[in-house]
């Protein structure tokens, strides 16, 4: 079974990798201080509520900016048979129309996100996370034809990818 594998999920479905895209741990201080420094130009000695109330309503913002650019989730689900989907996001993909997913290395991530991506590239991108996969599609019925999409774990993604053999049901 494969590492990041769950249980089934209860319609015959198991997730054999999941991960969140979160930002970086430094990050949040950081966030915090630019909202401190924020409200301390608005609170500028103010006294009494104007005192407090820039710090209350300036210091969520930051807050959430970081939870709203963690909220990309990376999902490969499998049923018995092999059939399942990729989920980047809120988009998803039949694993039956993927021909060969490849790890992109952080030093060609410039090059496949500039002059060779193509414009009908379906593109998930994390500028914080240094590795991406290129999952390329066989489906006449699609113009995407590829997929790239920003993940932490490449290899282990690729091998959710990969069919399985009949062996490795269980």
């Amino acid at each position: 079974m494969h590492p990041d594998a769950s249980p089934d999920r209860g319609d015959g479905r198991r997730v054999v990798h999941s991960e969140k895209l979160w930002v970086p741990l430094w990050w949040w201080p950081v966030a915090v201080a630019v909202g401190v420094l924020l409200a301390a130009e608005v609170h500028m000695g103010a006294p009494g509520l104007r005192a407090w109330l820039p710090y209350v309503l300036v210091l969520p913002f930051p807050i959430w900016a970081l939870i709203w650019l963690s909220r990309m989730r990376v999902e490969v689900e499998r049923d018995a048979a092999g059939d399942g989907e990729l989920r980047v996001g809120k988009a998803h993909l039949p694993l039956d129309v993927i021909a060969r997913a490849a790890v992109v290395p952080a030093t060609a991530k410039s090059a496949a996100l500039g002059r060779q991506l193509d414009p009908l590239a379906f593109v998930q991108h994390r500028t914080w996370v240094k590795q991406m996969v290129l999952v390329v599609l066989d489906d006449p019925d699609d113009p995407t034809p590829y997929w790239l999409v920003s993940t932490s774990r490449p290899d282990a993604l690729v091998s959710a990818l990969t069919r399985p053999t009949p062996g490795d049901h269980a």
